[in-house]
């Protein structure tokens, strides 16, 4: 029979203890350690268990805990600990054996519950430590969002936000310390907010206004982008992420990333995907961090020097080489990128389209020749004005 697990991760609401399942106050009642922000430890005053207050920042509790390794020991969590809460920080340090975890419901249930809004068609967001712009990609008019927020300045910057991005006729429904003696739902707009709200705090959103959105294809307007004319065009960008072929989980090298849009596109392209943009000069590599964290892609890695010399160390499932392109650089990752590894590179001149046609004629995959035109005044009519040719090599290594 396997030992039992020496901790266990005990999800609580604003209720304490009457909210507990039997279970959960049978571990509390036989635990030897109780970790807890003092908060959660302030809602169980009778607890015999020697109680540990678990610091800010967060991560500076992790050593004493480990510490109680070999000790019955259990840790409060808010809500669900593993729905934006610590229990996969935790799991992360510890083997599977060592840990169990009992939790309640999550904040964004109770939110929904309040609300009646169909949990499975709500955008839930922990933004405790991430930026507004997470938001930035799902502000459409008309889309519902349930946000865990840090504290009461956290919701007035957020109203702020939105305003400014134009959404300030955005509904808020600030609801504080659910299912406790102090819940409380106050609602407003964005631009009237002017509420005073206590933590722990959840705000369901209900996306209104004017300001522009970004829209589910690849292939964002240029002008979403700060740039100085080294940009993936619109068109060819569409083509080029569809090329890459972005999936769930995946990692990007965006060598040569200019304005960082195909990277930045490719993080909003599907869930938990990665990317890192390599750009030798650091006005452009300024630049690509300003986009990124306007357009929410904040997750954007950026390594500021020129490649091959300057390339991550994780391996990654697509490169896309945008500037820089050359024999060497074509030669260095070709030895290095694992097998399965997808590559797309763009050339716009005849030394580099040469490249790319012979490298495909020797390593394979396909050639495309875009050509665009686009509508222009020509005197008092209009006729076409064509851009330069791009020839796109797509291979798997």
């Amino acid at each position: 029979m396997a030992p039992e697990p020496w901790l266990t991760i005990v999800g609580v609401g604003e209720d304490g203890p009457r909210g507990l399942a039997p279970a959960s106050r049978d571990v509390l009642a036989r635990a030897e350690l109780v970790f807890g922000a003092p908060r959660h430890l302030a809602l169980f005053p009778e607890l015999a268990a020697e109680t540990v207050p678990w610091p800010v920042p967060f991560a500076d509790g992790i050593p004493q805990l480990l510490a109680a390794r070999g000790r019955r020991t259990a840790m409060l969590a808010s809500g669900d600990p593993f729905w934006c809460g610590a229990g996969s920080t935790l799991a992360r340090r510890l083997e599977a054996g060592e840990w169990r975890a009992l939790p309640g419901p999550s904040s964004f249930s109770l939110a929904a519950a309040r609300l009646g809004w169909p949990l499975e068609r709500t955008l839930c967001l922990g933004l405790h430590a991430a930026p507004l712009t997470r938001l930035r990609p799902h502000l459409v008019p008309g889309r519902r969002a349930i946000l865990l927020l840090r504290d009461g300045p956290a919701v007035a910057a957020l109203a702020v936000w939105l305003t400014e991005t134009g959404f300030g006729a955005s509904a808020l429904t600030v609801l504080e310390a659910l299912a406790g003696p102090r819940e409380r739902i106050r609602r407003t707009t964005a631009a009237a907010y002017a509420l005073e709200p206590v933590h722990p705090v959840a705000v369901a959103l209900e996306v209104a206004g004017s300001g522009a959105t970004l829209h589910a294809a690849a292939g964002q307007a240029d002008d979403a982008f700060e740039h100085d004319g080294q940009i993936t065009k619109r068109p060819v960008r569409a083509i080029t992420l569809s090329s890459l072929a972005p999936r769930a989980g995946e990692r990007l090298w965006d060598i040569g990333a200019g304005s960082g849009s195909v990277a930045i596109e490719w993080l909003l392209a599907a869930a938990d995907t990665e990317a890192t943009a390599i750009e030798a000069d650091p006005a452009r590599a300024a630049r690509i961090r300003r986009n990124a964290d306007a357009l929410g892609a904040d997750r954007l890695a950026i390594l500021e020097g020129r490649a091959p010399e300057t390339l991550p160390d994780a391996p990654p499932d697509a490169v896309f080489i945008g500037g820089g392109l050359g024999e060497a650089l074509l030669t260095a990752l070709w030895d290095r990128l694992p097998a399965g590894t997808r590559l797309v590179a763009n050339a716009v001149t005849l030394e580099s389209e040469a490249l790319l046609t012979r490298w495909q004629a020797a390593a394979g995959g396909t050639l495309l020749r875009i050509a665009l035109s686009e509508a222009a005044p020509l005197g008092p009519h209009r006729g076409w004005r064509s851009a330069y040719p791009v020839t796109q090599w797509s291979v798997t290594r």
